[in-house]
């Protein structure tokens, strides 16, 4: 039980997919101008990471594994996650009209999300069982949440600020990222497997 708190500590803070491993930075980049639309993307994502790794881990499983069909594994996950990211749309267009018209375009672009992919194809890498897969993607989905929220409310700070012409817009947000990376390294060595 151990290893799955710990686990789950790796990939929120030691092991971030944004920013340790700089997967997810187009939508971190893009919905982050809001801080509503951050937590709006962040808990779209967190739910789109969490079924595909569910999904993913049992039909690879039950299906690509035992009938030699794992030459088709990106092509399936690619599929899961376009599903799962199309009924999470449709839930939100008919239950919060007002969330699907500010996540706009990037709702969709969540199926084009490199980190969504690769979680479950780290899951298959690591050879995790099915209670580590939905782990490891949940926790690397609340880490992806975490950073997106804490940027956010950042840029929001920035955009009051008073900052020179030279560093306003991208500049400054991608400062900001580096600097955010560099304080979530501090979390390498607080837990060892």
């Amino acid at each position: 039980m151990l290893n799955y708190f710990y686990l789950f500590i790796i990939n929120v803070l030691v092991d971030n997919f944004i920013l340790v491993q700089f997967l997810g930075i187009c939508p971190l980049m893009g919905v982050s101008q809001k801080l509503n639309t951050a937590v709006g993307m962040s808990v779209t994502t967190t739910i789109v990471i969490t079924v595909t790794s569910i999904l993913s881990w049992i039909i690879n499983y039950f299906i690509l594994i035992p009938y030699q069909l794992c030459f088709l594994r990106v092509m399936v996950y690619i599929l899961i996650i376009a599903v799962s990211v199309q009924c999470i749309e449709i839930f939100l267009k008919k239950t919060y009209p007002i969330l699907y018209k500010s996540l706009g375009i990037f709702l969709p672009l969540i199926t084009t999300n490199c980190s969504v992919l690769a979680i479950p194809l780290l899951s298959v890498k690591f050879n995790y069982n099915f209670l580590e897969s939905v782990i490891y993607g949940f926790s690397s989905a609340i880490g992806f949440s975490i950073v997106i929220i804490i940027f956010s409310s950042i840029r929001e700070r920035i955009k009051l600020s008073n900052i020179p012409i030279v560093f306003k817009g991208v500049p400054i947000a991608l400062i900001t990222v580096s600097l955010m990376s560099i304080s979530f390294m501090g979390f390498d060595g607080l837990v060892k497997l």
